[in-house]
């Protein structure tokens, strides 16, 4: 019996069905309890009293049974109920009976997968591997059940022999093994957000055909033979009609014409517009360039590396080298009437088009060329008056403001693709009512805020600011001709308005600027006085076509007009330093930016003159024809800021550039065991020692 017990412990747990059995009594004694909680259930109901609010309306039996019915329908409040469509059929708009009521509220993306695809196999598979893997695990659970009932009659046996303590220590090793699950549970989501579902059905939309037959359109068969004869009379014909619309247009007025020629260029726009050619073109500018640089090669070489051998024989005098000409088909029997260079990209320069006789009035035309292109503009811009003035923002060298010959003023901005400018000033606006002769950007205003000065014909110097897309201007200075009062009815004082014609600002005095007017006198004015000048100066005789103050040197400025002279100014004093007379009227004057003492004037007998005040102070050490023909004029010529060339433009629309040579551009020579000494300091002594020989000579007489 010993060994027997002894090996007890090592054997499987007391047989299953005893513990089985133990659980379902512990089961119905918890039934059992449960009944026994909820006995005085009755008791807590019949003790139970409504409670009734004072307000609560007191109803007769009749109106708490009277039903009240209410129909939900499947109509959307929000669909439209005026919708017409056009009725071809009728040739009029109809009112729509059929409204959709349908109001989509959820709509999800589903992805189906067709069985007999890969993908659907695959999932298939699976599927299968799954239910497989289930049922091999049941038929497991099930073949451990069947040998635990044939171990438990030897279970049962041993058992009888052993001692209570034992058994006891089965039984709780079974219910151990009962409480662990053996077989895996398939597990069950919970819902989280406990949604109840509700249906209801709603009235689904009758669904109609609409048919429409309409009349075959007639048909016509048409037969006829050519013969030379025929073909003859058909050209005879189209000939007489293009001589009728010819005559038309010969009688037809200026504004109808100019409205047909806007038509044309709207066409033609539109038509360029949805060309293809449109998305290669950055490959062709690069690819005309090349081609340019190909064929103006000579010119180009000669741009970069041709120097004037001749000028080591002749100190005193020398020559300008003509480059590329510059012209367009569109600007012909236009005058160039304003240059500018552009103050980021040095091979880029504007230049406006209009006319000067205000007899020949007509469009004007605003062109940017760059120097690696001669054969055809950058840009071109198109305007109804002509374009008198322009100049080229420094910080924004894609802004270019324009004045034109009817006194308003615009904005162009480059990066823009139309033709038409950003910004224009109206009438209502305050444009000018003459010819603007001049405009100059200025410093933006304290907001931040892009603004322009222009000068007019009649008497205003406006000051335009750009604010939230608008132009708004304010009269800075009215211009009056002194001692030109006369007294009207009334005593009334009527002042002779002085029509403006040129100014300029003063590099490092902000509010100090000239004004040039047609009566021949110039001004010194302020942008804070309006009502009085600083200065006046006895300038010239004629009408002052161009101001410059000195880039290097602050009290001297330069003044030419059509009376045939150019005039260097110290603005400290009244009368000039420097009187130089060029036997025709003078178009332009510019001061050279790489020293104090050249500066470069255009006349009307074709002629460019280039000074240099350090060499010759008489006269000018270049004086070269750069049109052949004898009416053709010289109107404008500006320095280029970096290289050694000028541009020059002429009544003819064309712009020339030209090369100074090393005479027109000669340095302080390098002495022995010295540096040369450059900068701004030098150029302002340089020309300080000529004035002070001058003011000498003054002093004495």
């Amino acid at each position: 019996m010993l060994p027997a017990s002894s090996k007890m412990p090592h054997k499987q747990p007391p047989p299953r069905k005893q513990s089985i059995s133990m659980g379902r009594g512990a089961r119905k004694r918890d039934e059992d309890s449960g009944t026994e909680v909820g006995e005085g259930t009755d008791e807590w109901v019949q003790s139970k009293a409504t409670v009734k609010p004072p307000d609560q309306l007191d109803l007769t039996d009749a109106e708490l049974k009277e039903e009240f019915t209410r129909i939900l329908t499947a109509n959307n409040p929000h669909a439209p109920q005026n919708i017409v469509r056009y009725s071809f059929k009728e040739g009029t708009y109809k009112l729509i009976g059929f409204v959709d009521q349908l109001a989509v509220h959820f709509t999800q993306v589903g992805n189906l997968i067709p069985k007999d695809s890969d993908e659907g196999r695959r999932q298939h598979y699976r599927d299968e591997l799954a239910a497989s893997s289930q049922e091999s695990a049941k038929v497991v659970i099930s073949e451990t059940e069947i040998l635990e009932e044939e171990e438990e009659p030897k279970e049962v046996e041993a058992g009888s022999q052993t001692d209570v303590p034992i058994v006891e220590a089965s039984e709780k090793m079974a219910e151990e093994e009962l409480m662990t699950p053996k077989q895996p549970k398939e597990r069950k989501l919970t819902n989280k957000f406990n949604f109840s579902e509700r249906a209801s059905q709603t009235f689904n939309n009758p669904l109609r055909d609409r048919e429409c037959q309409m009349e075959p359109p007639p048909r016509t068969n048409f037969s006829a033979t050519a013969n030379q004869w025929e073909i003859y009379d058909a050209y005879m014909e189209e000939l007489e009609k293009q001589e009728k619309t010819k005559e038309k247009e010969k009688t037809k007025t200026p504004v109808a014409k100019k409205m047909g020629k806007m038509a044309m260029r709207k066409m033609t726009s539109m038509e360029s517009q949805s060309d293809d050619i449109t998305k290669v073109t950055q490959a062709a500018k690069i690819v005309e360039r090349m081609v340019n640089q190909n064929t103006y090669d000579d010119v180009a070489q000669d741009f970069k590396y041709y120097e004037d051998a001749a000028d080591e024989y002749r100190d005193q005098e020398g020559t300008l080298l003509p480059l590329w000409k510059f012209q367009n088909d569109k600007a012909k029997r236009l005058a160039v009437t304003a240059l500018c260079w552009n103050p980021k990209y040095n091979d880029l320069f504007a230049v406006g088009h209009g006319s000067y006789d205000f007899m020949k009035q007509s469009r004007g035309m605003l062109l940017l060329y760059s120097m690696k292109n001669p054969s055809f503009p950058e840009y071109i811009f198109s305007s109804e008056s002509g374009i008198m003035c322009l100049d080229m923002h420094v910080d924004h060298p894609y802004l270019v403001v324009v004045g034109h010959y009817d006194g308003n003023v615009a904005i162009y901005n480059l990066k823009k693709p139309h033709s038409q400018p950003s910004f224009r000033s109206s009438a209502k606006s305050g444009k000018h009512t003459d010819p603007v002769w001049q405009v100059r950007w200025q410093k933006d205003d304290m907001d931040h805020n892009l603004n322009f000065f222009s000068v007019s014909s009649d008497g205003r110097i406006v000051s335009w600011t750009l604010v939230k897309s608008e132009l708004v201007h304010t009269d800075v200075i009215k211009l009056k001709v002194e001692g030109s009062t006369t007294e009207g009815l009334e005593g009334l004082q009527i002042h002779t308005v002085g029509c403006g014609t040129a100014f300029d600002f003063h590099r490092e005095i902000d509010y100090l600027f000239l004004v040039g007017t047609e009566e021949g006198k110039i001004y010194k004015c302020s942008k804070s006085y309006s009502s009085q000048f600083l200065d006046t100066y006895d300038a010239h005789n004629m009408a002052v076509d161009a101001v410059s103050w000195n880039p290097y040197h602050t009290k001297v400025f330069m003044s030419c007009s059509s009376d045939w002279t150019v005039k260097i100014w110290d603005h400290t004093i009244k009368t000039p330093m420097f009187i130089y007379d060029l036997n025709s009227a003078v178009g332009d004057v510019a001061w050279a930016p790489y020293s104090s003492t050249v500066f470069a004037a255009v006349t009307t007998n074709g002629k460019t003159h280039v000074f240099d005040l350090s060499i010759n102070k008489y006269e000018a050490i270049c004086n070269q024809p750069v049109v052949a023909k004898k009416k053709n004029k010289l109107t404008h010529v500006q320095f280029n800021p970096i290289h050694p060339i000028i541009i020059v433009g002429d009544d003819r629309g064309h712009v020339t550039c030209l090369k100074l040579s090393p005479n027109l551009r000669k340095m302080p020579k390098e002495k022995k065991g010295q540096e040369v000494q450059k900068g701004p300091a030098v150029e302002i002594a340089k020309l300080d020692k000529l004035l002070n020989l001058v003011r000498e000579v003054k002093t004495k007489t």
